[in-house]
């Protein structure tokens, strides 16, 4: 674990980081001193303890609406798939003249084949 030291409303702190992950940390940081700083400058709250439970509790607010708008999307995309999976598949009937170019090609292919396999009716 690495130490990084941050500020949060102009106080400091020492905070443990993972290996690697020093940009997500200060970009939290980040996130809770804006939220603080947005609730200390609205100028109703100044005890520092009041403000980071009110910040805290507006950003797992914020983290909840996200979540429902997460599972709600994934259901409309669950139900999509069905619907598609349910929908029946439109087969064009193919017309005369594709029939008829069909049965061309069937009828070339079966007497070719009739005249490799010869009279005994084997290919080997």
């Amino acid at each position: 674990m690495k130490q990084i030291e941050v500020k949060i409303m102009q106080q400091s702190y020492l905070l443990s980081c993972p290996e690697g992950q020093e940009p997500r940390m200060l970009d939290a940081v980040e996130r809770v001193d804006a939220a603080m700083t947005r609730i200390r400058d609205a100028g109703k709250v100044r005890a520092r303890e009041r403000i980071a439970v009110l910040a805290a509790l507006n950003m797992a607010f914020e983290i909840a609406d996200h979540e429902t708008a997460a599972v709600a999307a994934r259901e409309q995309a669950e139900a999509l798939i069905a619907a598609a999976a349910a929908a029946p598949v439109a087969i064009a009937a193919p017309d005369s003249a594709s029939r008829e170019d069909d049965e061309a090609r069937v009828r070339s292919l079966l007497q070719r084949l009739d005249e490799t396999l010869g009279d005994d009716g084997r290919l080997l």
